[in-house]
């Protein structure tokens, strides 16, 4: 899902680049790092590198290389350290501020045309990607717009996302978990 956030009336502090690198976080942490999908029990994907490889062509992400199975394992880790971004907990900075240590993420031009990115040229791709979504999220947060990253309220549900309405008032990944909050409420209703 492409949210396209820097479109959102209002929201210029959030540019493409972090709307990029906020998609992706979103992704990692679905595929990676939930234990309940839409009122389901899920575990993690016996294949890390075969869910990724999907998730990536369903969301139009495109690797600059093939994925090993060790890293795709190394995402898994990545996505637990990005997780606590979308809690809303007030240890969701401190845990940042580790991912964003741990691997390196320092602002620098390179290539050609140089582009700006969170991570030192000779970055492998997992440290690479652990800066820059690590980067984005705390940017996301640093501008006054964290309450945007948010988990879904269903019950059951875990799964994450950038809330690109106008308002930020969204409170469910889609609409299945909202169908099935608004029926369980409708059954509760009528019960008393």
């Amino acid at each position: 899902m492409t949210t396209d956030v820097w479109r959102i009336t209002g929201q210029s502090q959030i540019d493409s680049y972090v709307g990029r690198w906020v998609d992706l976080a979103v992704l990692l942490v679905n595929e990676l790092a939930v234990t309940q999908v839409r009122g389901r029990p899920a575990g993690p994907p016996a294949d890390r590198r075969a869910a990724l490889d999907a998730a990536f062509v369903q969301h139009g992400w495109t690797p600059s290389r093939a994925l090993t199975g060790a890293d795709a394992d190394r995402l898994a880790e990545v996505a637990d350290e990005l997780r606590p971004a979308f809690t809303a907990s007030p240890a969701a900075p401190a845990a940042l501020n580790r991912a964003l240590l741990r691997h390196g993420a320092v602002p620098n031009l390179h290539g050609d045309p140089p582009v700006l990115a969170f991570h030192g040229p000779a970055a492998g791709l997992v440290d690479a990607w652990a800066a820059d979504t690590a980067t984005a999220l705390a940017m996301v947060i640093g501008v006054g717009q964290g309450v945007r990253l948010r988990t879904c309220e269903a019950a059951a549900c875990e799964l994450v996302f950038f809330d690109a309405t106008r308002n930020a008032s969204r409170r469910f990944c889609g609409l299945s978990c909202q169908n099935r909050a608004k029926a369980s409420a409708y059954r509760a209703r009528r019960r008393t």
